[in-house]
């Protein structure tokens, strides 16, 4: 019984470890390309007109 305890909570931990990572890359992904786009609006200011 405690066998089956311990493969869980394995199982459990390595799951949480492979969604941090996933969730860690895609925040940074994002960030990246959010300074991207606003460094394109930034250069491009110069030409809009209102």
């Amino acid at each position: 019984m405690e066998e089956k305890v311990y493969k869980l909570m394995g199982g459990a931990g390595a799951w949480n470890i492979a969604l941090g990572i996933t969730t860690l890359v895609v925040g940074l992904t994002c960030g990246i390309l959010m300074i991207v786009a606003g460094v394109k609006l930034q250069n491009g200011k110069s030409k809009l007109m209102f």
